[in-house]
């Protein structure tokens, strides 16, 4: 090869990683493709919020990562939380009520800071606390109306259920449900309004349009929380206290019967369904597993152990293939596969998380 030869060669050469350059916005290095395609970017995951009961905020976990993307500050003693039906609004049950580990004498707590008892409203877009809504003492759950105009509030201290117009924050009624309310949960129609009574081992039907108790049921111990299934057929119950689940017709308002959670130390807490209704997860608290009842049989198909420290809150997320639990001592939530019992990961979170909310 000539002088002029590889001159030639060498301008051209250049010419080329000088055009590519160009192509690619940065310098090129030579040997590497002239121009490069993006790469895709990854789908963004769906959120799950996690109340945290004694940070006084919530952890905001990316589905798609299954870790942690936020947290926002929502006032004392977050337990209860619930989306609005158009996924723009967070609400979070707050309570100045200090906490009462079992056993313990409750004469010798702090008295209650009843300023900070409230239903906190987060701008979900935003991340940010709106304002705090009245709910009555002491809210510890509560569910939203069908079109979202209503929050029925459980307050624990009184005894009461409290219905509140979530746009202006009137207590419109307080109904008696029995001692201890806890769990609170609407019908799929709107209708009725389900609240557990811990003290009294029932649920009192709430009439949406009276607003006023027509049934009680009775449960198994302690009752914990009611999910319906999405037909609003049927809706369980669960009971901290002998390991049972109570089955409920919820048309007639009428018990089926007691469905037995044979888990080592299974106290069940907190319930979910899948989205075709087959399937009812179960938390077992302190048994540290999670209970799968096939709705059709109302027999439990399947436990998952080892999921973690006293799991209760629970929800299915990510078009239902991963189901999240609350676990409170250890500070952090499961990840398990619903289908195959696996548990994909532990993430940690906010101190003592209490409850589940999927983003729909």
């Amino acid at each position: 090869m000539t002088m002029r030869q590889k001159t030639r060669c060498l301008v051209g050469a250049f010419l080329s990683l000088l055009l590519a350059s160009c192509a690619t916005g940065r310098p090129s290095t030579a040997g590497e493709p002239q121009a490069r395609a993006a790469a895709p970017s990854a789908p963004a995951g769906s959120l799950v919020y996690v109340s945290n009961e004694d940070t006084a905020d919530i952890s905001l976990i990316d589905t798609a990562t299954d870790t942690v993307v936020g947290t926002v500050f929502v006032g004392k003693r977050p337990r209860g939380l619930r989306l609005s039906r158009d996924g723009r609004t967070l609400y979070v049950a707050v309570s100045g009520s200090p906490k009462a580990p079992p056993g313990m004498d409750e004469s010798a707590l702090p008295p209650p800071d009843r300023a900070a008892d409230g239903i906190s409203v987060i701008d979900v877009a935003a991340r940010k606390l709106l304002r705090t809504l009245p709910a009555g003492q002491d809210p510890e759950s509560f569910d939203l109306s069908a079109d979202d105009r209503f929050l029925y509030v459980s307050n624990e201290d009184a005894g009461t259920a409290s219905i509140v117009d979530a746009s202006t924050g009137e207590i419109l009624s307080a109904v008696p449900v029995g001692g201890e309310p806890e769990g609170v949960t609407t019908s799929p129609d709107g209708r009725f309004v389900y609240v557990t009574s811990e003290e009294e081992n029932q649920v009192s039907v709430l009439d949406t349009a009276s607003r006023r108790v027509v049934a009680r049921l009775e449960t198994g111990p302690r009752p914990r929380s009611v999910v319906f299934t999405p037909d609003g057929a049927k809706a369980y119950v669960t009971g901290e206290q002998g390991s049972v689940v109570t089955a409920v017709d919820a048309r007639a308002h009428r018990v089926l019967g007691q469905i037995s959670i044979p888990s080592p130390g299974a106290k069940p807490m907190g319930s979910t369904v899948s989205a075709d209704g087959k399937s009812v997860f179960i938390s077992n608290g302190r048994g540290g597993s999670v209970s799968i009842i096939d709705v059709a049989t109302d027999r439990v198909r399947r436990t998952v152990e080892g999921v973690g420290t006293r799991p209760w809150g629970i929800g299915l997320a990510a078009g239902g293939r991963k189901l999240y639990t609350a676990n409170g001592p250890s500070n952090d939530v499961t990840v398990i596969d619903p289908t195959s019992g696996e548990i994909l990961k532990r993430i940690p979170v906010g101190g003592s998380p209490w409850g589940i909310a999927p983003s729909r």
